[in-house]
């Protein structure tokens, strides 16, 4: 079953003013973008580079020493070697980079935040980890080698085959499990003048085996987007794979509450990326990017980037045009693309060079004239999604065919067999991206945003077959795309103003709508849009595909990627610790557009709701409920071989949950006032850049109202440690009775209870009135504190009927079960 006809069984979401440059399109020479000398002289061949071959091909010396009760203590964990010997690596560039022990130790981890306690308990029944170990594989540039030596006891003679076996395992491991390439990272601090701070141990234990690994970088962890926390604890074994504990640097945790803002430990930034990309017709990409960096810090001699690892680099050159060494092993092992500077950059100076590649996978032709952009944020060298950069691109692809892409578009011409197109990024930009095909295109106007939607002409291959093999099923109706691309320009034209209403404008001006053959999930770029193809299916299509509305999907998913024009681009997250406000956010920005969209039959807004607390409550195959299985700070890390997958069905409905709780605890006479202008300061203060979860919470609370302040010290720690860093899930229940007062009024006699919480945690629960007819309005708030109940007698005085009933958080106000 190929990629499309597998995405079409099924349906789930997922995510989802700059610099002018000189030259214009008539005058830019066709094989480069930008006015950087055209390189020179043969490239250098991959790897080349001869501190990195020693790195590469390095085995254990003959220097060697005897330890007894050796404690190396890094970070939170602490290496005790109780009898035996090290081997070391020979010096690379002066620089020891590795040891093997063998012998009998122990290493004992516990890690510094409760919720790391917490998941590591899940994982493995303890909140510290205890592994006795036989063997360990030290790499490391930090000052570990001298530790050793001024603690060991004299030559200890020749190696041992064990050590080098052992070496030899966990090099093979590196390269074709993990597929990081950790000499490319030994590289940068064998070549920096800096100290480095990388520490990494293979254990080799009794009770997990040989695939458990202790890392520290203070670049940050190059495993899974640990980045930027600096240390993690993790096994890579087939049937207990996982990241166990990942975190900063221990003391950055002294700080009140125990938490860390925003922090990115780059030793580069990208400031500029100018990209000329020909796609053939058969899906070949050949690129040729021009990149400026910008040192972070002192020393940055190799710049570790990003590249799809069928994308093979034919040369990299300076701004001269010479020729520079980089990195890119076998795509299939540690394919990590690097380039490896002339010498060490200062801090603050930049540097300019030149990236040509090409290869296949990248661009997959669908047929019909579709195509599928598989890398989508690696298609050019980059440090990932997130990083902002300025960028302006060109784009060759076959004169057929239209091109649409982030940014705006400039000059676009045909060139011989050639449709040749330019864009420009009207503001920094956390990702590039594309998407194009035999487009029919309609536009509109949303504000100060112009909105298109694009769908192709024809069904791709795959669908084609698949309308004939379902040519006996009734009624399909017709599988072409076009005749529904009216549907996501109107959501987005909608969309786009609610959004706008609330969060203040985005950063991107246009908006494209673009079809694309997945059907299984939608993805959202700056000013672009790729919409899975069977939202542009009518609801006869679908149900004949079987492919009918999954709580609400074929609703939501146009409306929740326009929302990561805000969220997840106008403003980005910093870590995978952030990125629960990212699809959080953009799907509580959903319920807003139904909300309102259908202000008619408040059933919709309601059921979208329920359906995130089935999701959140809902078992899986392993028997974990997401709401259980952590914070939603932690991120798609929460997947792994106990819990199975949990993440998706954590950080999008509970990120939504907290979200709309907020909004609720602002409600007041003003509607949504309140809320509004924390919105928009949010994005005003972080547009085009990254922001914490920490850095949320500051905004809320300068903005909370004093009924949010249940702790009177104007802090917003209650709700946070309840909702984000917590896991709690609260139980309501209300007891009532209506009975006459005094004068005819009615009186309420209520009593609310909260259950199954810690003694601590408080939530203020609206209390809501059905009318004799047939309205809801909010009658007030039940504050509680812990497990507890409150009773309490409330005239309804003017109220000329007796209501129907009385309820606890109607409108979902406080995430509960129910």
């Amino acid at each position: 079953m190929n990629r499309t006809v597998a995405s079409i069984l099924m349906c789930a979401a997922a995510l989802s003013g700059s610099e002018v440059f000189a030259q214009t399109l008539e005058t830019r020479p066709a094989s480069a973008t930008a006015a950087a000398v055209a390189p020179h002289g043969p490239a250098h061949a991959p790897n080349a580079n001869a501190a990195y071959q020693q790195l590469r091909n390095i085995s254990l010396g003959d220097e060697s020493v005897a330890v007894h009760e050796l404690v190396l203590t890094r970070d939170a964990g602490i290496f005790t070697l109780h009898s035996g010997s090290i081997s070391f690596l020979p010096p690379v560039n002066g620089k020891v980079t590795g040891a093997v022990f063998s012998g009998a130790g122990t290493f004992v981890m516990v890690p510094p935040i409760a919720s790391e306690r917490r998941n590591l308990s899940v994982l493995t029944g303890a909140p510290s980890i205890t592994e006795e170990f036989s063997d360990v594989v030290f790499r490391f540039t930090d000052d570990t080698y001298g530790e050793i030596k001024k603690s060991g006891s004299g030559s200890h003679g020749s190696v041992n085959g064990r050590s080098q076996t052992q070496l030899a395992t966990v090099k093979d491991a590196v390269r074709h499990k993990l597929h990081k390439n950790l000499d490319s990272r030994i590289l940068q601090d064998v070549l920096s003048a800096q100290p480095g701070g990388l520490f990494v141990a293979f254990i080799n234990g009794r009770k997990y085996g040989s695939k458990l690994v202790y890392w520290i970088d203070p670049h940050g962890v190059d495993f899974e987007r640990l980045q930027p926390e600096e240390v993690a604890l993790f096994t890579y074994d087939e049937n207990q794979f996982g990241i166990w504990a990942g975190f900063h640097y221990s003391p950055e945790y002294a700080r009140p509450g125990g938490t860390v803002g925003a922090e990115d430990n780059s030793t580069f930034s990208i400031l500029t990326q100018d990209l000329d990309t020909q796609i053939e017709k058969s899906g070949k990409l050949n690129g040729n990017a021009i990149t400026t960096v910008e040192a972070r810090s002192a020393g940055v001699a190799v710049l570790p980037l990003n590249l799809f690892p069928t994308l093979r680099v034919q040369s990299v050159s300076t701004a001269a045009g010479d020729q520079l060494d980089f990195i890119q092993e076998n795509k299939d092992q540690d394919p990590d693309f690097a380039v490896v500077l002339p010498h060490p950059l200062n801090k603050g100076e930049k540097y300019v060079f030149r990236s040509i590649y090409g290869g296949k996978e990248a661009v997959v032709n669908e047929g019909g004239g579709n195509y599928f952009p598989v890398a989508r944020e690696d298609w050019y060298p980059s440090l990932g999604f997130g990083h902002y950069a300025d960028y302006r691109m060109t784009f060759r692809i076959p004169k057929s065919l239209q091109m649409v892409a982030t940014g705006v578009p400039g000059k676009s011409i045909t060139e011989g067999d050639e449709n040749i197109s330019e864009w420009t990024g009207e503001a920094p930009m956390a990702v590039a991206g594309f998407n194009f095909g035999k487009f029919k295109r309609s536009d509109a106007q949303a504000g100060p945003y112009k909105i298109s939607s694009y769908a192709n002409e024809n069904p791709p291959d795959m669908l084609q077959g698949l309308s004939g093999a379902m040519a006996n099923v009734a009624a399909l109706g017709t599988l072409n795309t076009t005749g529904m691309m009216q549907k996501p320009l109107a959501e987005a034209q909608v969309a786009m103003q609610i959004y706008t209403d609330y969060f203040g404008e985005s950063s991107y001006k246009r908006i494209s709508m673009t079809e694309q053959t997945a059907c299984n999930f939608g993805q959202s770029w700056p000013s672009m849009v790729y919409i899975p193809i069977c939202a542009f299916f009518d609801s006869t299509v679908r149900h004949g595909l079987g492919l009918d509305d999954v709580r609400g999907y074929w609703q939501v998913v146009g409306p929740h990627e326009v929302a990561h024009q805000w969220w997840g681009h106008t403003v980005g997250f910093n870590s995978y610790r952030d990125q629960w406000m990212s699809e959080g956010f953009a799907h509580f920005s959903t319920s807003l557009f139904l909300q309102q969209v259908y202000a008619s039959k408040p059933q919709v807004f309601q059921k979208f709701w329920a359906d995130e607390l089935e999701l959140l409550t809902e078992k899986n195959r392993q028997g974990f409920r997401s709401i259980d299985a952590g914070p939603v700070t932690m991120g798609y890390r929460l997947n792994n071989s106990k819990m199975g997958s949990v993440t998706q069905r954590l950080i999008y409905p509970k990120g939504a949950f907290i979200l709309h709780m907020l909004r609720m605890l602002m409600w007041d006479k003003k509607g949504d006032a309140n809320f509004k202008a924390m919105m928009r300061d949010f994005v005003h203060t972080y547009a085009d850049r990254a922001a914490s979860t920490e850095e949320f919470k500051l905004m809320v609370e300068k903005h909370m109202t004093d009924n949010m302040d249940m702790t009177q010290d104007h802090k917003m720690d209650w709700f946070f440690n309840e909702y984000v860093y917590g896991t709690e899930l609260p139980t309501y229940k209300l007891d009532y009775s209506f009975e006459n007062g005094s004068g005819g009024n009615t009186v309420l006699s209520v009593t609310a209870t909260q259950s199954n919480v810690s003694k601590d945690f408080r939530m203020r629960v609206p209390i809501y009135l059905e009318l004799a007819d047939g309205k809801i309005t909010r009658l007030g708030a039940a504050d509680m504190v812990g497990n507890a109940s409150i009773t309490n007698k409330i005239p309804l005085n003017g109220l000329k009927d007796r209501p129907r009933r009385a309820m606890l958080n109607y409108y979902y106000d406080v995430l509960a079960a129910k």
